[in-house]
């Protein structure tokens, strides 16, 4: 089992900034890919960023590249999600998910098997 606690949520003002933090803990991986995905009301589900534990790749949704960054510590087994310049579109639930290694990070939900509780970010306009 894999426990995802996230923090860093709140609301803020059009053009602000936030940086969500996600701690992993219990069953140890070595290789392993941590995500964000977010959900607003009314609205499915999506992908907005994954890293990958080793090498550092990334990956981001259209919606956020330039203005979103993601970056993980693995000795804290922590990853990141800064996120500047944000728009009332960023409103919603943000979740972590953890998922196993793969070659390609995925922009789907598909793979991840644990989550987190999710934080909620609220953009003013």
């Amino acid at each position: 089992q894999v426990q995802l606690v996230e923090s860093g949520g709140g609301l803020v003002q059009a053009g602000g900034s936030l940086r969500l933090s996600c701690a992993a803990s219990g069953r140890t991986f070595r290789n392993y890919i941590l995500g964000w995905f977010r959900q607003s009301p009314g609205k499915e589900r999506e992908f907005v960023a994954a890293i990958r534990s080793t090498g550092g790749s990334t990956n981001y949704a259209d919606s956020v590249k330039g203005r979103f960054t993601i970056s993980r510590d693995n000795a804290l087994k922590t990853v990141y999600l800064q996120m500047n310049t944000l728009k009332p579109e960023d409103t919603a639930i943000y979740y972590c998910a953890f998922r196993g290694d793969s070659s390609i990070i995925p922009m789907t939900s598909i793979g991840y098997n644990y989550w987190g509780q999710g934080t909620q970010v609220t953009v003013s306009s």
